[in-house]
């Protein structure tokens, strides 16, 4: 009877590592380190341009949110095409690339695909855009998180009380999609709510477009640089978290609420500590005050 039992614990252990082992190789990280070497960030943003438009990439728009620090936005076909299969998938049409100087190194990073399109609860995994990337732009690891499965992404939030990718902060409404995205054009380049344009991809076949907000104001908590110096402490940089988007879908604008846009690419970030959510308890509400703005909405 003892060496039943002994071998239906030794078989249920050896089960139990398998599995393990089968979760553990399933999960996603929120980026994907390409490179990291010396060089200088513009020597290295040049490269990584030429390598991106090479492997099929449309460069839609980069900036610099800190020194240091250039973030280059991408999109192409599938990303566009996917994004236009489901609802707000727009947020899920450009996936953003940083390349960002960490002492002596540069490090080329990216956010994930898979990652990203089930956390945006896209219609498939960017197979072809992750591919492309990794030829690009390499791959090293995927870092930012213990990681998380395609179906925890799916039906992602921090904890309780907090939003999901489906319940969005409404800014604005209009007339038709062509009057929104008139209107947030030019609040952006006039800089409303201390946001401003970073690039714009449109959705193919749909009245959708979102927009890269760089926000930099008189509200530290809105500020880019800001919240990057709290909640990106760790050797590899996730500065393809920047920037946050709005999307004009229809007649009406909208964002990711921060409390679930910033959770979802760090969802590991603990809640009260010296970097933590609790450092920028207030930035989820002066984010949305500004993209208000920059959507021509109110209050």
């Amino acid at each position: 009877m003892n060496r039943i039992l002994k071998n239906l614990l030794l078989t249920a252990l050896t089960l139990g590592l398998g599995m393990g082992s089968a979760l553990a190789s399933d999960v996603l990280k929120p980026f994907t380190l390409g490179s990291k070497g010396p060089g200088t960030v513009t020597e290295k943003v040049a490269a990584a341009k030429t390598a991106l438009q090479a492997n099929g990439f449309t460069i839609a728009g980069s900036y610099s949110p800190y020194p240091e620090t250039t973030i280059i936005v991408v999109t192409n076909d599938e990303m566009k095409t996917t994004a236009a299969k489901t609802e707000n998938g727009g947020f899920g049409a450009a996936q953003r690339v940083s390349v960002t100087k960490v002492g002596n190194d540069v490090q080329v990073s990216y956010t994930t695909p898979a990652y990203m399109a089930n956390g945006y609860r896209m219609a498939n995994d960017l197979p072809q855009t992750t591919e492309k990337l990794k030829a690009a732009l390499g791959s090293v690891e995927e870092f930012g998180a213990k990681g998380l499965t395609a179906s925890k992404l799916r039906k992602f939030h921090y904890m309780f009380g907090m939003e999901y990718f489906d319940e969005p902060v409404p800014l604005a409404e209009y007339g038709s999609y062509e009057e929104a995205v008139k209107a947030v054009e030019a609040n952006l380049a006039a800089g409303k709510g201390g946001c401003t344009k970073v690039y714009r991809v449109d959705v193919t076949g749909k009245k959708e477009s979102v927009f890269g907000v760089a926000m930099k104001g008189g509200d530290k908590f809105m500020d880019d640089k800001y919240i990057m110096g709290v909640i990106d402490f760790n050797d590899l940089k996730g500065s393809a978290h920047l920037p946050h988007e709005m999307l004009v879908t229809g007649n009406k604008v909208i964002a990711l609420y921060a409390r679930f846009r910033i959770a979802l690419d760090y969802p590991d970030l603990k809640m009260s500590g010296s970097n933590s959510f609790m450092k920028i308890m207030e930035s989820p509400e002066a984010i949305k005050k500004a993209m208000v703005a920059a959507a021509g909405g109110k209050e």
